[in-house]
């Protein structure tokens, strides 16, 4: 059984990893993700992982409080970072070689995010993870998945998260809420669907880039979305 795509990027928000508890990382959460995504890479699939920090503290939501909007930006990446320095601990546990490459300078923990030395590593068969966002304020962890993904020449962007798909409104909320199996950028665009932020919308729009969108807490949908079966919402493509 062969994979639908040989490269691909992940994006895994920090509300995923957070678990059933309200936030901060929970070692468990680490493990379940990271045993998944060991699990797939036998399919021969290249993985770069983008990964966000809401389980820690969003941008947005500090700024709402009083807090300026660029240092709360700032502390995002930051949690990204912590964030992805876990995931590299479960992941390795897992036998999986991995490189975290960040957006802002932590030589420390992890290396600068370089697109020559990111291909190299693909290559070399290790998997990448994103941290620090774009490494600047007033982006989104879905732009900065959809910047990764047209640097490494993805071929499609996997939005994981605790949704089964793209709805025509909150289904937490809207019980009425329908949810799309197939939608086209311009159709997400005009829409203004909340599965992703309109710049990434549009970076994936010009680069071709096709984003599915599923539920990853459910055990195997990573799996069924690389092999090209019907999950969650398709977007493009």
């Amino acid at each position: 059984m062969s994979a639908a795509y040989r490269r691909i990027l992940l994006k895994l928000s920090g509300e995923l990893l957070a678990g059933d508890s309200p936030g901060g990382i929970q070692p468990a959460a680490f493990r379940a993700i990271a045993e998944e995504i060991a699990g797939v890479l036998e399919l021969g699939v290249q993985i770069g992982i983008v990964i966000g920090g809401g389980n820690i503290i969003r941008g947005m939501e500090g700024a709402a409080r009083g807090m300026d909007r660029t240092t709360a930006d700032y502390l995002g990446m930051l949690a990204s970072v912590m964030n992805a320095m876990a995931l590299q601990d479960a992941l390795e546990k897992r036998g999986v070689n991995t490189r975290v490459l960040s957006a802002l300078s932590i030589r420390k923990v992890a290396e600068p995010q370089i697109r020559r030395r990111a291909l190299r590593h693909l290559e070399k068969g290790r998997l990448l993870i994103f941290a620090g966002g774009t490494g600047e304020p007033y982006f989104s962890t879905d732009t900065a998945a959809a910047l990764r993904a047209a640097e490494i020449g993805a071929e499609a962007v996997f939005k994981a998260t605790r949704v089964d798909g793209v709805y025509s409104a909150d289904p937490e909320r809207d019980p009425g809420a329908q949810r799309y199996e197939r939608l086209s950028f311009d159709e997400a665009i005009q829409r203004s669907l909340r599965f992703m932020d309109q710049a990434a919308i549009a970076l994936c729009r010009e680069n071709a880039l096709p984003i599915v969108v599923f539920n990853a807490a459910l055990p195997g949908n990573i799996r069924k979305a690389l092999l090209g079966e019907r999950v969650g919402t398709t977007v493009g493509g």
